[in-house]
């Protein structure tokens, strides 16, 4: 069974991203199932997990209301603020929707790069480690320190490290893998209870990208995680900045082409299922 292991819904009218203007003329709308269906339909992917794109609890609470009648939707990876004291009773409440499968704190858009590992957030991550549920990193190069620390104090704590730390593929030579970059992949990879998604890569290209492109940063991603850390997800709609799905889909099974059949099973569904405990049924 083939899952899309990070995609977004949003409706612009809520009000609270604050990073969708109309200047992302791409994005710049509402994205439900209904536009997202003959897209899994083509590529024989029957589940995703949707992940959080505003920083508010009202988002979450609107995407597992969503969640409830759609089938498709496996999992919700949601936004609490893991500093406030009352972060576990939140988690809590949030966790009895049995679609709840993690959360995300957007550590890419916070003003300190470190907050992870200096902020009070130990109460949250008992609360997240007591519900079974799992936290996305999304983070660069910058953040990985800092994550690493905090990472040390949590070994319980199933994380994964969203786009592979979206590293600067555009700003790099052609088949040069930038080198802070892969350290801090190699550094992540070290902790046993973290995997990675093969996603957002296209994003972080220049436009014209093509598997040439990518293939040696998820070379290193491959080599670092391997097939059993790693999950495909497609980053729709933000992908359609710089590609669409049909196209990155390809390119990663192209890319993946040396797994074995088990092992790309794996990365293209069954990590993500494990991961996150989704339940299929």
């Amino acid at each position: 069974m083939f899952i899309d292991a990070h995609q977004h819904y949003w409706d612009p009218a809520r009000g609270d991203y604050g990073w969708l203007t109309p200047q992302l003329a791409a994005l710049y709308r509402s994205f439900g199932p209904a536009d997202l269906a003959p897209l899994c339909a083509a590529w024989n992917v029957s589940r995703t997990v949707v992940v959080q794109a505003a920083p508010t609890v009202e988002e979450t609470r609107w995407l597992l209301e969503l969640a409830r009648g759609e089938a498709s939707i496996a999992g919700v990876v949601g936004w609490v603020p893991l500093d406030d004291p009352h972060a576990a009773t939140l988690i809590a409440e949030l966790a009895r929707e049995p679609k709840l499968r993690g959360v995300r704190p957007m550590l890419q858009d916070l003003p300190d790069d470190a907050w992870i590992a200096t902020a009070n957030t130990a109460h949250a991550v008992d609360a997240l480690i007591a519900h079974d549920l799992a936290f996305d990193a999304l983070v660069f190069t910058r953040h990985v320190d800092a994550l690493a620390a905090w990472l040390a104090r949590h070994p319980a704590l199933r994380v994964v490290i969203d786009h592979g730390a979206k590293p600067p593929i555009a700003a790099s030579a052609h088949d040069v893998v930038d080198p802070a970059w892969a350290q801090a992949i190699a550094q992540l990879a070290r902790f046993p209870q973290v995997h990675c998604k093969l996603s957002g890569l296209a994003t972080e290209a220049a436009p014209g990208w093509t598997e040439a492109t990518l293939a040696p940063w998820v070379a290193h991603l491959l080599a670092s995680f391997g097939p059993q850390r790693l999950m495909w997800g497609s980053d729709w709609p933000v992908l359609n900045l710089n590609g669409d799905y049909a196209r990155w889909h390809a390119c990663a099974n192209r890319l993946l082409a040396t797994l074995t059949a088990r092992e790309r099973n794996d990365v293209f569904g069954g990590n993500a299922m494990r991961f996150y405990r989704l339940n299929m049924g």
